[in-house]
């Protein structure tokens, strides 16, 4: 048996914050088993989420220096979290914060360099997951499915609903994996209108009302029209749905923030019915990510669905990606498979990630 302590990174689309995690993965005869003994979410100050959010539009030093400024940042985030836990890690895994994702063009971009992130906190690092699946023609997104596979075998499905709602389960032989719409980028983005960061417990939500032909127009943008795999990124909500909105009548923060609900429980429902070949009743899905916590949301889901949804605990809802992570540095450092082709749509599976830092101990 081999035992690895990894310090799993995530931050997502949402901008909420970045989740860290101390992860105990175990590799047994080819079986992977997990805990998470320690995690913690950073919030973004002011600063740092203007910067992140802007950065697309800005030019290439500008891009460079965030780059590694950012490693750094996440460098020091790693020695402030084992030192406010006093724990110690084998290695880190960081997926960085998406910037660019253009599939289509082979681009994908996330930001927090991995040589100023090992720089920083002396530890091995493992950081650009996505490059190389683009690089081969994937969509390098989304990326849990192999911790979908490996960790939770006994699910019929795996929803993670962050900043995008995305995905995975078993179609015939196979495990396939996308995006399946927007989620809390949208919903946060109506909260902040109400000076809040997120809508909690869906509060806002459920004072509203649906409006029916904003309704209609949103689940007939064409995106969901597509095979999968896909997958989504924040330039494609001001190109494809947000002008929508805009456009479409006046409409009071509630009312919009219940239409967004019903709309992701209706492409969420859809997927599972896709999936299942219509045939969801008795699917176990389990629900991860910032969006089970609401209780709108989740009711909307499952009017949209037959499928059982299960909420696992707060730890597990709040850092299954971090934890997938870990896993997938620990799969590049063992150079095995931590992204298949079915999940994808690559031309090959890829054993992805970039390393930096001295790896002779793990060797």
């Amino acid at each position: 048996m081999r035992n690895y302590k990894v310090i799993g990174i995530m931050s997502g689309s949402s901008m909420d914050g970045i989740d860290l995690a101390l992860c105990n993965i175990a590799e047994h005869d080819g079986k992977y088993t997990y805990s998470v003994e320690v995690a913690h979410t950073y919030d973004y100050d002011d600063k740092w989420r203007v910067r992140l959010s802007q950065l697309r539009k800005a030019d290439a030093l500008a891009y460079a220096k965030t780059d590694v400024f950012y490693g750094h940042y996440l460098g020091q985030l790693v020695n402030d979290f084992m030192i406010q836990y006093q724990v110690r890690a084998d290695l880190v895994a960081s997926h960085g914060h998406t910037v660019f994702h253009y599939p289509n063009e082979l681009i994908t971009r996330q930001v927090g360099d991995g040589a100023s992130l090992s720089a920083i906190c002396g530890l091995p690092v493992v950081s650009d997951f996505r490059s190389m699946d683009v690089a081969k023609g994937g969509e390098g997104a989304p990326l849990v499915a192999i911790g979908d596979e490996l960790l939770f075998p006994e699910y019929d499905f795996c929803l993670n609903i962050g900043g995008f709602a995305n995905i995975s389960g078993k179609v015939g032989e196979y495990r396939v994996a996308f995006d399946v719409s927007p989620a809390n980028i949208l919903l946060n983005r109506v909260a902040r209108d109400l000076n809040l960061n997120y809508d909690k417990d869906g509060e806002i939500a459920s004072k509203g009302a649906i409006n029916y032909p904003l309704l209609a127009q949103l689940n007939d943008i064409d995106f969901y029209k597509l095979p999968f795999p896909k997958s989504l990124n924040r330039d494609w909500i001001n190109e494809e749905l947000w002008h929508l909105v805009k456009e479409g009548e006046r409409l009071s923060s509630e009312d919009k923030m219940k239409t967004f609900v019903d709309h992701i429980g209706t492409q969420i429902g859809k997927s599972i019915s896709y999936l299942s070949r219509n045939e969801a009743a008795g699917k176990k899905v389990l629900v991860t990510g910032g969006g089970a916590f609401n209780l709108t949301l989740m009711d909307y889901i499952r009017t949209h669905s037959e499928a059982e949804f299960i909420i696992p605990d707060e730890k597990l809802v709040k850092y299954k990606e971090a934890l997938i992570f870990a896993l997938m540095g620990v799969l590049r450092v063992e150079n095995n498979v931590n992204i298949k082709k079915t999940f994808t749509g690559a031309n090959s599976d890829s054993v992805s990630g970039s390393l930096n830092g001295d790896f002779k101990n793990l060797l």
